[in-house]
């Protein structure tokens, strides 16, 4: 029997999940401000979420996946979590909240692109203006941080980081896509985050050792807790729950729900401004986006002719 309920369940998934995302920028940059710098950030957030699925793995049902998929999975760790993580997090902690949660609207061209090249996705003219189109506006992005000279706008080199991180995602996406879809979203992330672990806490335990502990407040822990369990933890199940429903242009839409909370939340609590550039960078990647998105591909006509 069909449940009518679940169109509703996966819009309201989806939204509070990019709405959580959103706070993620402003909410991990006072963590830093307190003294947890980038680093330290993604050291917490893999562990954690590493901890936090191998527990609802042994609630939920058993799945076994074969050795060398999980060897498999540990190059999406690196491309998906390691680099993604690290450079987000420490543009994070370079540039403002604004200009991050702007340019993570970017992935979808990213994604685009590269599914030219790796799976030869043909590109429409509307795919090639809105990959355009979105290059203008990040350009205008980075080239108003690099001469604001102001934080509180933005810094070119987080804002590059911040790119970095979208495309290692699309890459992710392109290259291990097959891989990720055979399993259920506990089991991947289980593993993802084990490797992520192991790739990068050897690295950083003596980093993370040395902060000065004694000096964050009840605020900065609830922060930091929020970034793992509501960010990386129950963000990454709700999108699942979303993707297993809607089509993957509804949920690349609701995309556009996180620069929009992040930027208000920011911009309310004094922790960004918001410029004209940053408003004209804000409609070009969105309007970028949003025709990759709406564009069909000659692969996409032919599947609808055929049914």
């Amino acid at each position: 029997m069909k449940d009518s309920n679940a169109p509703l369940r996966a819009h309201l998934s989806m939204f509070i999940a990019e709405a959580i995302w959103g706070f993620m920028a402003p909410i991990g940059k006072a963590a830093m401000n307190s003294g947890f710098d980038g680093i330290s950030v993604v050291s917490f957030r893999v562990a954690g979420a590493a901890l936090l699925f191998w527990l609802a793995s042994f609630i939920g049902p058993r799945e076994h996946i074969p050795g060398r998929d999980i060897v498999k999975l540990a190059g999406a760790a690196v491309l998906g979590i390691v680099f993604n993580q690290c450079l987000f997090n420490i543009g994070l902690s370079i540039t403002s909240p604004v200009n991050a949660s702007i340019v993570t609207t970017s992935m979808p061209i990213f994604a685009m692109v590269l599914s030219f090249f790796i799976l030869k996705e043909p590109i429409t003219w509307k795919k090639a203006l809105g990959v355009a189109i979105g290059c203008c506006g990040a350009l205008i992005l980075i080239f108003s941080s690099a001469s604001a000279g102001n934080a509180k706008v933005g810094d070119i080199r987080g804002d590059l980081m911040c790119l970095g991180a979208q495309f290692s995602f699309a890459l992710y996406l392109a290259l291990f896509n097959p891989l990720i879809r055979k399993y259920n979203v506990i089991t991947v992330n289980k593993w993802m985050f084990t490797w992520a672990s192991l790739f990068v806490l050897p690295f950083t335990t003596v980093h993370v050792s040395q902060l000065s502990w004694a000096s964050f407040t009840a605020a900065t822990w609830l922060e930091v807790v929020y970034m793992v369990v509501l960010g990386t933890f129950v963000s990454y199940l709700l999108s699942v729950v979303a993707q297993s429903v809607l089509r993957p242009t509804v949920v690349s839409v609701y995309n556009y729900v996180q620069p929009i909370v992040s930027v208000v939340v920011s911009v309310a609590v004094g922790m960004s401004v918001f410029t004209l550039p940053q408003g004209v960078a804000v409609v070009l990647v969105f309007t970028g986006v949003w025709l990759v998105i709406k564009s069909k591909s000659k692969r996409d006509e032919e599947l609808r002719a055929k049914r």
